[in-house]
This record gives structure tokens, C-alpha cells and sequence, in this order.
């Protein structure tokens, strides 16, 4: 199939799966094509069968905000008419859904029909999508999408009750290849890099929203440290980085913590973790615990969303109520105060992400693809 790729080129969770899935089905033979403001950050142009295709937007005074989805939807136009694309895979319902229906209607009108799959991802459709600006927009296009799948249950039934939506929607979740990135565990540990001998290391990784409620993370690990050897380490960027770093000078433990900004190097990170923790608000699905314990990292988390699908409690971690420190600390120590636990918590985490390896996932999506195709709901 010759498959087009919409998605944020971001770090965010759905720029991340967009571009894995695209990598995954151009190594079985599928022609991918990216289509975005900027190559994904996980793109690697060395599979012959990967194409990027650069959206721009020409600057213009007369806008106060430049018109990405006319831009987008044009460029779309132009590559599936190039290219002979036979299905557009977008990722996120706004703009990119939208986008994706204007061109679709554009190319009808050229007697070209081609089908379009809307993967939901979790603020397009909670925060940003739910805001009444964009409610009617958001509503239509997924609407109007061919076929529609969600990257949770918790998601398809968040979606449901905000929107008024006739599609059936299709969970898949959110996937990761778990062979891809681990560390040889004969090879030298470096583990001295980020602690001392004998210290726990404790991880989040983020993009520092409010909704990732980073000042717990902050205080579990207060309370994890105050009573055993610890580290933590804080990776990624945004508007709550700052009030972090403050709360733990007021907290006396910025010694304890590391903030390493966005980086390339989270799985190395993650490999000399013992513990990851994600205590937010809301969670669509929750792609960086399952990163986590792909590393074989137990995880302790908020039960909020679609993270008891992915952290099965008692298994691979646990899970506490939203806000519940004294509960998280309690039972991160459970996990950290025995070698044996641990070892253990450790082993069940892998156990569980190699359920959402991509080898399980990627036939779900093709057989979507196949659907689409088939049954030919084109407008």
C-alpha cells in the first residue's frame, strides 16, 4: 500500500507513534509517505521505501496566524496525485483530520477517491478538541473520517461522551518495540553516571504540562528519599520545569535531582531506572510508562485514563488515585526496599510491554488499512 502520514514531528506521544508505525510498515514492503511541517524527530530516511514531505506555509502580513490546514491540505492534494497515494492515516483529529477532509474533497472533484483513517490520540480530543471553539470542527471531522481508532478505551469512551459522534471508533493501543533499544546486560553498566553505588534510580519522563502533575513527582520522591539512598531523573521540557526545580531547592534535595531537558537518549536512561514514575492528571494511554517498562521498569502511576490498561496493578507497578503522594511513595517503596521485589517488579513490567510489541500491533492497523480500502465510504 502507498500509505500518507500526517502527524506532529514532535516528542509528544503521537508524533512518536505515528513515525514507529510508518518505520514498521515501510520494513514489510508499504511505500510511507510523511507529510508535516518538519521531519519527526524518530525519522531515519534510510529505508528506501520512507519519503518526507515538507508542508510550508508562505508568511503572508495580512494573517495574524499563518493558515497551516490550507497549506496542509493543498500539499496533500498534490502528493497523492504524484505519488498515486491510496490512503491518508492522520494523526490527531484537529487540524489534521480536517485538513485531511478538504483534501479529500479536493481530489474528488479530480475523480480521485481516496479514504481516510483518524487516529485519536487523547488532548485532541480532551483538552484541545472538548474547548467550544472547536467542538463543531472536531465533531465533523472525525465524523467524516472513514474509519476512526482510538489509542485506548478510556479514549473511546472519553470521545463518546464529549462528542457527538456516529462512528463506530476501533481501539488499538499505543504500541513500542521492545527489542530495539535495550542495553546488553552483559555489557558495562554505567549506572555511576547518573548515581552512587547502592542508590535507587528513580525517573519521569514529560513534557512538564500541569496535567502531568510534575510537583508530585517531586514530592513522592521526597518521600522515597527520606527513607533510602536515591536519585531521580527528570527528562523533558515545559511550563512546569521551572516550578520543579524550585520546589526541590525548598525541599533541600536539588543534589537528588537531575533535570536532563529533551533527549535523545531516554532508552539509556531508562535502562539504569529501577523505578518510573507517572502520577498525572489524565493519561490518553500512557506511552511513557509503557517505554518504561519495554526497559523493564516497574511503574508507579495515577489510575486516571487509560493507564490501568497499560500498568496492571500488583504486575508491573501500581497504581493510586490522582493526588494520593503518601500512597505512591508507600507503595514505590514496597517495590524498592527489596532487591528480591524488585527484581521481580522488573521482570513482570517486560512481561507486560512485550504484550504491546509492535509485531502484535502492526496487523491491527493493516487490517484497518484493508477495511478502509475495501469498503470504499468515500465522499
Amino acid at each position: 500500500m502507498k500509505i500518507a502520514i500526517v502527524c506532529y514531528p514532535t516528542f509528544g506521544g503521537s508524533g512518536v507513534v505515528a513515525t514507529e508505525l510508518g518505520l514498521e510498515l515501510a520494513k514489510k514492503g508499504h511505500e510511507i509517505h510523511f507529510i508535516t511541517y518538519s521531519q519527526p524527530v524518530r525519522l531515519a530516511l534510510l529505508n528506501p521505501n520512507i519519503h518526507y514531505h515538507e508542508v510550508n506555509v508562505p508568511e503572508y502580513p495580512l494573517f495574524h496566524f499563518q493558515p497551516y490546514e490550507l497549506a496542509l491540505s493543498s500539499k496533500l492534494v498534490d502528493m497523492v496525485k504524484l505519488h498515486k497515494i491510496e490512503l491518508l492515516h492522520v494523526h490527531y483529529a484537529i487540524p489534521h483530520a480536517y485538513a485531511g477532509y478538504m483534501a479529500k474533497k479536493m481530489l474528488k472533484d479530480e475523480g480521485i477517491r481516496i479514504p481516510m483513517v483518524t487516529t485519536l490520540h487523547g488532548t485532541d480530543i480532551t483538552l484541545v478538541g472538548s474547548h467550544p471553539f472547536y467542538k463543531p470542527a472536531v465533531t465533523f471531522s472525525i465524523n467524516k473520517s472513514d474509519i476512526v481508532t482510538s489509542v485506548s478505551q478510556s479514549l473511546k469512551d472519553e470521545t463518546y461522551k464529549l462528542f457527538n459522534i456516529k462512528k463506530d471508533i476501533e481501539v488499538i493501543p499505543n504500541f513500542i518495540e521492545v527489542n530495539k533499544n535495550r542495553i546488553d546486560e552483559n555489557a558495562p553498566c554505567q549506572r555511576a553516571l547518573m548515581a552512587s553505588k547502592g542508590e535507587r534510580i528513580i525517573t519521569h519522563i514529560s513534557n512538564f504540562r500541569e496535567v502531568k502533575r510534575i510537583p508530585d513527582v517531586v514530592k513522592i520522591f521526597d518521600k522515597i528519599q527520606k527513607e533510602i539512598p536515591a536519585k531521580l531523573m527528570m527528562v523533558g521540557e515545559g511550563p512546569e520545569k521551572e516550578k520543579a526545580e524550585k520546589l526541590c531547592e525548598k525541599l533541600g534535595i536539588s543534589d537528588k535531582v537531575i533535570f536532563f531537558g529533551n533527549s535523545n537518549d531516554i532508552d539509556k536512561i531508562l535502562c539504569y531506572t529501577d523505578l518510573f514514575l507517572l502520577p498525572s492528571q489524565t493519561e490518553s494511554f500512557g506511552l511513557a510508562a509503557l517505554e518504561a517498562m519495554a526497559c523493564g521498569v516497574p511503574v508507579i502511576s495515577s489510575n486516571s485514563g487509560g493507564l490501568p490498561e497499560v500498568n496492571f496493578e500488583g504486575v508491573s507497578g501500581y497504581l493510586s488515585d490522582v493526588g494520593d503522594i503518601d500512597g505512591m511513595a508507600k507503595n514505590a517503596l514496597s517495590i524498592l526496599n527489596s532487591d528480591e521485589e524488585l527484581h521481580k517488579f522488573k521482570q513482570n513490567a517486560l512481561g507486560v510491554a512485550k504484550q504491546f510489541d509492535i509485531l502484535n500491533i502492526l496487523p491491527l492497523y493493516e487490517a484497518v488499512y484493508e477495511k478502509a480500502l475495501n469498503k470504499k465510504i468515500l465522499l
